[in-house]
């Protein structure tokens, strides 16, 4: 709003009040015309006057702002750049960030570890994705570059951090380390000197595989792991790689390992007790002395108590019944029966049903074999319904030995997600750089899923981490170009109320520890 003298053809100048609006100049108000100097700077004061006591207050024309409303706002839409669906990047990037991972300076790690927690790929789908939602330029021979690299110099590097960071969120101390093995396998047979065929957790018989032990906190954060070849007997690999781990980061004595009946045996136990390991380790029972085992059934079931045995080594023995343990064993035992009577029904092992079983097809049978249920056996099996054993040479309580152990749930939890929710097999490397440097990766990756698990439960936000990522993937930002800044505008949109309940993850800058 301005005030304007307009000279007419009469030689007169007109003084008025106008406005400028989508380039046309309107007249408020005309305060009339004058034909010397000295009359026209009297309309032109009186028309000052005006302005700065009722120009404000002229009523505002709606058709003409709507107007100009839709005009900036088309010209903003004009100017976008890009729309990016850029929400999980955010996200896991600040967690990323808040580990220490953005110690390692490379940011492929970064691109990698949160496109395999976002959506895991190929590593050639990866640079697609990449491109297509967060507008990450990067070359399929950096990744396949990056990863040699990662292999070399970066792995210990990667570990380090996970422990350090694990430390600080339990206090200080690592306390328990939970240890377990797995098999990634891969889509082929070809065999060298990792890869190899072996006993499959994945129930793959074919496919070479390598051998992974992965050790875990106390909650499940990961700690260190391994790759041995696909041969390895899964109980040869708990000490070496307790060992290497407490001298690489300086544990002292003070932790518990915790580790499932499969991996030991009697080397193992004594190769722990000799290192001054403590240790609470499944137990087989079933296979204890014939004293042992008549003790152990004598004692009365009842759900709660512990029965515990002290041996000449030091150790002992804990026994412990569950009445839902006991159910669920009758339960499977029922199944597992009815499914032999199904099978062999007619009492007799047919040739063909020997060479459906593995290497079995390299025998030969001239006759049927004649076979039975055994009643006594099953009998004898039911005695040791809802009795599960474990060893320990500490000094805790049987209860807290028994929590314990029941915390390897997550550990195989680790596995699950890595190996299911993260992708990590079936995998397509063949050299053993890069399938070492892409399990690093999935490793890394499950640390970030982790502590964006702790973050959403300190957060008090009721969801878990594949919900919170489900709709950060719908998560938008949007990019505006400004010419005449040189600069971009970007802003990050939470429009649905799914989007608003996660946004306070976004400002992880300003989450504080409860």
């Amino acid at each position: 709003m301005f005030i304007r003298k307009k000279k007419n053809r009469s030689g007169s100048i007109s003084v008025a009040a106008v406005v400028k609006r989508h380039g046309k100049y309107r007249e408020l108000k005309i305060f009339g015309t004058a034909t010397t100097d000295e009359e026209v700077s009297k309309l032109y004061a009186e028309a000052q006057n005006w302005l700065l006591t009722h120009g404000n207050q002229q009523p505002i024309d709606f058709d003409d702002e709507r107007g100009r409303e839709r005009d900036e706002t088309i010209r903003v839409v004009d100017n976008m750049d890009a729309v990016l669906i850029n929400g999980t990047q955010l996200l896991l990037g600040q967690v990323y960030d808040r580990v220490g991972f953005n110690r390692i300076p490379d940011e492929i790690l970064r691109h990698l570890v949160i496109a395999r927690v976002s959506q895991p790929k190929s590593k050639l789908a990866t640079v697609a994705y990449l491109k297509s939602y967060y507008d990450e330029d990067v070359d399929l021979n950096q990744i396949y570059r990056y990863m040699d690299k990662l292999y070399n110099t970066q792995k210990e590097m990667v570990q380090q951090i996970s422990v350090e960071h694990t430390r600080e969120i339990l206090g200080g101390k690592i306390g328990l380390m939970f240890y377990d093995v797995s098999t990634l396998y891969f889509e082929t047979s070809k065999t060298d000197v990792l890869r190899e065929p072996g006993f499959s957790k994945d129930g793959k018989t074919k496919e070479s595989q390598v051998v992974l032990g992965l050790l875990v906190s106390k909650d499940g954060y990961p700690l260190s792991y391994s790759l041995y070849n696909g041969t390895q007997y899964e109980g040869y690999t708990i000490v070496p790689m307790i060992d290497d781990f407490k001298q690489r980061f300086n544990l002292g004595e003070d932790f518990v390992v915790v580790a499932d009946s499969g991996l030991m045996n009697a080397d193992n136990l004594r190769l722990l007790r000799d290192a001054k390991y403590k240790y609470v380790i499944g137990a087989r029972i079933k296979s204890e002395k014939e004293g042992v085992k008549e003790e152990i059934l004598s004692w009365e079931k009842k759900s709660g108590d512990f029965y515990e045995y002290k041996r000449e080594n030091g150790e002992r023995l804990i026994v412990g019944y569950s009445e839902a343990r006991a159910k669920k064993d009758a339960y499977n035992r029922s199944r597992g029966v009815e499914r032999l009577r199904k099978a062999y029904g007619s009492g007799r092992l047919t040739k063909d049903q020997v060479n459906k079983r593995g290497y079995n097809k390299f025998l030969e049978i001239s006759k049927d074999v004649q076979v039975f249920i055994s009643a006594e056996k099953i009998a004898e099996d039911e005695k040791w319904d809802g009795l599960k054993g474990y060893v320990t040479n500490t000094k805790l309580a049987a209860d807290e030995v028994v929590a314990q152990y029941h915390g390897l749930w997550v550990v195989e939890r680790a596995f699950r997600v890595s190996k299911g929710t993260l992708e990590m097999r079936p995998m397509f490397h063949f050299t053993e750089r890069r399938i070492e440097a892409h399990v690093c990766i999935c490793f890394v990756a499950y640390k970030v899923y982790k502590e964006l698990e702790r973050i959403i439960a300190s957060t008090g936000i009721e969801m878990s981490v594949d919900k919170v990522l489900d709709i950060a993937r719908t998560v938008t930002t949007i990019r505006v170009n400004m010419p005449h800044n040189h600069e971009f505008y970007t802003k990050t949109l939470f429009l649905s109320e799914q989007q608003k309940a996660i946004k306070p993850l976004f400002d992880l800058a300003n989450f504080e520890e409860d």
